[in-house]
């Protein structure tokens, strides 16, 4: 059986694989929503959700810092990885050794392809297709429900690194009807203090992942930025596109009372 994955790599497998590590927080989730519980054999420490997975299944290091050794004591049949949440240069040895099969998303339709493409992979295409169809029925109706308004996105404090164009998080904040601030600028730019005050943005959304923030953090960028209305929000939500998509529309109802 031969399978292509997101970056365009062929992957050859004799039998369905049946002992899975996932090295993606949204992906590992989807699996493991997927029926795929024995399967699923290794993940990340920050595969936290749910937290009966999280609990019961190996973890094999951090996303970008991954344990080599205890994924090749795992004995994989398929690594589950993605380009931009992965380190490069550890996903290449690793595809020296395992089938690895690579996502690259950054809006709903790559978050389809992918789940479809596992749940082909795997032998579980007919969940896949009612997950997926759930979700696009469930997120048929965010498109533009949310206030206008420009939304600078923070994923880290010190220095300040916001999500910019060609991002999930972008396609997201978009998607439901905001303007990005940095839709000039590519991916995950770092802005000083200087740079942030130029942008004037009418929302500034901390996340709670990759950087946790808090309250204190909030209210340095309130004191940067005092016209400004700053939410701390569910990164999540904002950046996780497996089966977590599903809880999404409920999610910005919340939101939306904070705005």
């Amino acid at each position: 059986m031969t399978y292509q994955d997101q970056i365009g790599q062929t992957l050859h497998f004799t039998n369905c694989p049946n002992r899975i590590i996932s090295l993606v927080p949204s992906q590992s989730e989807f699996l493991w929503d997927l029926g795929l519980r024995e399967e699923l054999v290794g993940i990340t420490k920050f595969c936290v959700q749910p937290e009966e997975m999280f609990r019961s299944v190996e973890r094999v290091g951090g996303t970008k810092d991954l344990h080599l050794e205890k994924i090749r004591a795992l004995k994989p049949d398929l690594i589950i990885a993605n380009k931009e949440e992965n380190d490069a240069l550890q996903i290449r040895t690793l595809q020296s050794e395992f089938n690895v099969w690579v996502s690259d998303i950054i809006d709903f339709n790559g978050a389809y392809a992918m789940m479809l493409s596992l749940g082909e992979i795997l032998n579980r295409q007919e969940a896949a297709q009612e997950m997926v169809d759930s979700i696009k029925a469930q997120l048929s109706g965010i498109k533009k429900t949310m206030p206008s308004g420009k939304v600078a996105y923070f994923i880290w404090n010190n220095p300040y690194m916001l999500a910019a164009k060609n991002t999930f998080i972008d396609f997201v904040i978009t998607e439901i009807g905001f303007t990005n601030a940095v839709e000039h600028l590519e991916r995950y730019p770092v802005l000083s203090p200087e740079e942030l005050m130029v942008l004037q943005p009418d929302f500034c959304f901390l996340s709670s992942e990759p950087f946790p923030f808090n309250a204190q953090h909030a209210e340095a960028i309130q004191q940067l930025l005092p016209h400004a209305k700053v939410i701390q929000v569910d990164g999540e939500m904002f950046s996780w596109y497996g089966s977590r998509l599903k809880h999404l529309p409920a999610y910005l109802k919340t939101l939306k009372l904070l705005l």
